[in-house]
């Protein structure tokens, strides 16, 4: 038998979500088939199979968190052994107890077993950082959760269903409210015209949880804001040289290289030169140290249809506008069909994001920790604008800039910002 682990999904990730199988017990798999799918605050992907065989017995069911390195199923190599689903066996039931006869003293109860010192009062077995960060944000007192981790262990799923138990209550408290009392009937006289036709009654308010992924999102964007002090600077930006470029060359390229020729490559190249420019926006924040970064990972953030994720390019200073764009649309394209690998999500030192694809001029994006600052790039779209004391139309963008005050100040977010700008409108390398 081979045993099936949770995979670690970067260096910060102690735990993954199963949120769907397969393949069922009994079915047969091929060594690296995709198996079952995974949900962290990293990735939403699918794992492959480590061996070929017959999936023998599956022990955590869809939906469940576990943390990592535990076992989920088992493969049978050798295909010989039967199949076995993963259901616990059924507990007896308890005979029923003999009355006691009523010259009998009553038994003494036994004595309470010891409980093992835990970081709450109350509360039975050791509890993980997500659980008590959480029971922090949504002021839960974790002594009202039942937990069904092992020894009665509070678990990520058990405040989760807490919660959900406690709005599901809020909804039918309300619903099941009295209404009002009517009001005394009013004689009037019989009106001339017929009354207005009643109006169709609002539908009711529907409540749906979220997807494992937009909590993951929700988590991580929230801990974004309460860690650094976010400033966004923008900037105004002449696309005008690399449009006239791209226009020429559009055709070419993609006969060429079996891709679309986009902005996003240019501004990637553009940044990854301002980054080495000015090497303390490629930084972290470690306590109180500055942590300097060897390679320049940039972070692509790629819209999915249930969320968003941000896979990275590595070594983007060293790739040229080809290498770019392809690296953009293969990642892209694996995000979108659940094929990228863990080391693929993670070790970002910077990242982009294009709003402009969705016709959006600018926003102030959220800093993807524990990176330092987030560029934003808005759609590029002609306008009137006046060059040398003449009106001419040009092709513009927004470029926005979200930065972690903490380390950064305004104007060398600016000067960062400056530098991009100046690669972008004195384009002058090839792309052919």
């Amino acid at each position: 038998m081979t045993d099936v682990v949770m995979p670690q999904m970067g260096e910060s990730i102690v735990e993954g979500t199963l949120t769907k199988w397969l393949k069922k017990p009994g079915e047969r798999v091929e060594r690296d088939e995709p198996l079952f799918e995974i949900s962290t605050d990293k990735v939403d992907t699918e794992i492959p199979a480590p061996a070929a065989g017959i999936l023998a017995e599956v022990l955590v069911e869809e939906g469940k968190t576990v943390a990592i390195n535990t076992v989920v199923a088992r493969i049978d190599e050798s295909g010989a052994g039967a199949a076995v689903a993963a259901a616990p066996a059924p507990k007896a039931e308890p005979a029923p107890a003999p009355a006691p006869s009523p010259a009998a003293a009553p038994a003494e109860p036994p004595a309470p077993t010891p409980v093992a010192e835990t970081e709450v009062s109350g509360v039975s077995g050791p509890l993980s950082p997500l659980v008590r960060r959480m029971a922090r944000e949504y002021n839960i007192d974790l002594r009202q959760v039942k937990g069904t981790g092992a020894g009665g262990r509070i678990t990520k799923a058990d405040v989760e269903a807490y919660m959900a138990a406690q709005g599901a209550q809020t909804v039918a408290r309300a619903q099941a409210a009295p209404p009002p009392p009517a009001a005394p009937p009013v004689s009037e006289p019989a009106p001339s015209m017929p009354p207005p036709p009643a109006r169709p009654e609002a539908p009711k308010t529907r409540i749906e949880p979220m997807s494992i992924m937009r909590q993951k999102i929700a988590e991580h964007m929230a801990f974004s804001k309460r860690t650094a002090a976010h400033v966004t600077t923008v900037h105004k930006v002449d696309m005008t040289k690399i449009a006239k470029l791209r226009e020429r060359q559009k055709a070419e390229f993609q006969a060429r290289y079996g891709f679309g020729l986009t902005y996003l490559p240019f501004v990637v190249r553009a940044a990854a030169e301002a980054l080495r420019a000015f090497p303390i926006v490629n930084a972290s924040i470690e306590g109180t140290n500055i942590l300097y970064h060897g390679e320049i990972n940039i972070g692509i953030a790629v819209a999915l249809d249930n969320g968003l994720i941000v896979p990275v390019i590595r070594q983007a200073d060293e790739k040229n506008v080809v290498g770019l764009q392809r690296a953009i649309v293969d990642l892209a394209a694996r995000a979108r069909s659940k094929q990228l690998k863990p080391d693929e999500v993670h070790g970002g030192t910077f990242s982009i994001t294009n709003f402009g694809s969705f016709g959006s001029l600018f926003a102030t994006p959220v800093i993807n920790q524990p990176q330092v600052a987030i560029l934003g790039v808005g759609a590029v779209v002609k306008e009137p604008v006046v060059v040398d004391d003449a009106i001419a139309i040009r092709s513009m963008c927004y470029i926005a800039l979200t930065f972690d005050h903490r380390l950064i100040d305004g104007a060398l977010a600016d000067q960062f910002c400056q530098k991009v700008k100046s690669v972008l409108e004195s384009w002058n390398e090839s792309v052919l």
